[in-house]
């Protein structure tokens, strides 16, 4: 049985629900006294007598069976007499008078939790969407939930629906996926106004799903896909900028200290040889302005660093580096 057969079935009339003690506790009354009559009346009035008195005592039982109810401990009876409202009753066992009593509705208190949709409506920028929400409300009042609204079930239900296509006509496609909480909030405002009249209380509603055709949501991907980008690029062409204007500071000031400019040209020949661990030639004209001495010794500490053994009586470590890099006059 579904949730929505289920919570009709718990708020439909029903005066047909005995509790089984009572029914085992009627039809063993019913018996002793049908056996009892027909024992003490049978020898004396004759068996038709007797049999009369045992019937009777076994209808009395099962009126007395009729007028014994209960409701479990969630729920609240709703009492009518020749149509009248009486009262509530419960939980627990109660009495009722046969015939003339009857028990309309069990009205069930417990917090429910409810869910509705909205098929093919169109948002405020004409955007066809289904939406799908759950609404958490309770009855606070049976007698009005009750006597006020028939089928109260139904009726939150279709109410709930009603409410949530006119918020999706009053908001855009993006407010409605980024606003999920806000547009629940007017929901549950909007419909425990509405249904307070009927002992009902909406303590909330959240909007679940928001979902929108395949070819629409293509677009959108392709159309996010294009932003970031745009915002890439934009990124990228900010570091450019940033970079250029570092590196127009860094000129500025070598070109107000050469000595700085030449501690760099020999850091960017050491890290070179570094890393690469092959032999480098340089310009007389820079070998010059790099002091090559200097140059000659950043290319030792660099053999060094790499693990490879220097030879003191070697040609190459004997030899003035004035003889390796050729002159700007040779030229």
């Amino acid at each position: 049985m579904s949730r929505a057969r289920h919570a009709r079935r718990s708020s439909a009339p029903n005066d047909t629900r005995y509790p089984l003690t009572a029914v085992f506790g009627a039809v063993l009354v019913a018996a002793f006294g049908a056996i009892a009559s027909w024992f003490a009346l049978g020898s004396e009035t004759g068996p038709p007598l007797a049999a009369t008195v045992a019937v009777g005592t076994a209808v009395c039982a099962l009126a007395a069976l009729m007028g014994i109810k209960e409701a479990d401990q969630w729920e609240r009876a709703v009492v009518l007499r020749f149509g009248n409202f009486r009262g509530l009753r419960g939980p627990g066992l109660f009495l009722i008078f046969p015939v003339i009593d009857r028990v309309a509705y069990h009205v069930d208190l417990r917090i429910r939790a409810t869910d509705f949709s909205a098929e093919s409506c169109l948002t405020l920028d004409t955007v066809p969407v289904n939406v799908d929400a759950i609404a958490f409300w309770h009855v606070w009042d049976s007698e009005k939930a009750a006597l006020e609204v028939q089928e109260y079930y139904d009726a939150v239900i279709l109410s709930a629906q009603s409410a949530l296509r006119d918020a999706i006509g009053k908001h855009d496609l993006a407010e409605m996926i980024q606003s999920r909480q806000e547009m629940g909030a007017q929901l549950q405002e909007l419909l425990d106004t509405k249904m307070h009249d009927w002992g009902i209380t909406v303590q909330s509603v959240e909007i679940r799903d928001v979902v929108i055709p395949a070819e629409l949501e293509n677009a959108m991907s392709r159309q996010a896909q294009a932003e970031r980008e745009r915002q890439a690029r934009i990124l990228l062409g900010t570091a450019e900028t940033q970079i250029a204007a570092k590196f127009v500071e860094a000129a500025k000031r070598y070109e107000s200290s050469p000595v700085a400019l030449n501690l760099r040209a020999m850091n960017m020949l050491y890290e070179g040889m570094v890393k690469r661990g092959s032999l480098m030639v340089v310009p007389s004209g820079l070998a010059d302005s790099l002091n090559i001495g200097g140059a000659a010794g950043l290319a030792g500490l660099a053999a060094a660093s790499l693990g490879q053994p220097s030879d003191p009586s070697a040609p190459e470590a004997m030899a003035d580096p004035a003889d390796v890099l050729p002159r700007e006059e040779d030229r």
